[in-house]
């Protein structure tokens, strides 16, 4: 490692340490993709996607199909000028999640609510009971 003095005549050693991390952290930043959890009632199945500091403005939510997507993007608000940053563990860029419905969900009435850093997903589920499992008897010849 090379060493180079700061301005104090002391060592500034910490930038270099955290420079091959800083590719690292581009290609983790690549794949963000926001935790989720997901959950049911009688009524309806419910996904919680945690989206701290994206805009609602900025998240794209359609289904196509049996599949849900979220689409979005945190945009970077920081200035950089006059200040050294020796690490940041915050996360920028585009983001994309996706979800396979269950058969028994009412596509046309999914709602979307965002607050407090939370998008919150509603999936109605349609009225009477959708078999999807059954139990298959073994015969013998």
């Amino acid at each position: 490692m090379v060493e180079k003095l700061a301005t104090t005549g002391q060592r500034d050693w910490w930038p270099e340490m955290v420079e091959p991390f800083r590719a690292l952290g581009n290609r983790i930043h690549d794949f963000f993709s926001p935790q989720a959890e997901a959950g049911a009632t009688d009524e309806a199945y419910e996904i919680d996607l945690e989206i701290p500091g994206v805009d609602e403005n900025d998240i794209e939510i359609f289904q196509n199909g049996d599949v849900l997507t979220v689409k979005g993007e945190k945009h970077a608000t920081r200035k950089e000028e006059g200040r050294t940053y020796y690490f940041s563990e915050r996360v920028y860029g585009a983001f994309q999640r996706s979800f396979r419905l269950p058969e028994d969900v009412d596509a046309a009435g999914i709602k979307a609510v965002c607050e407090n850093g939370v998008l919150k997903l509603s999936l109605p589920k349609r009225p009477g009971k959708v078999e999807t499992a059954k139990r298959i008897e073994i015969t013998t010849h």
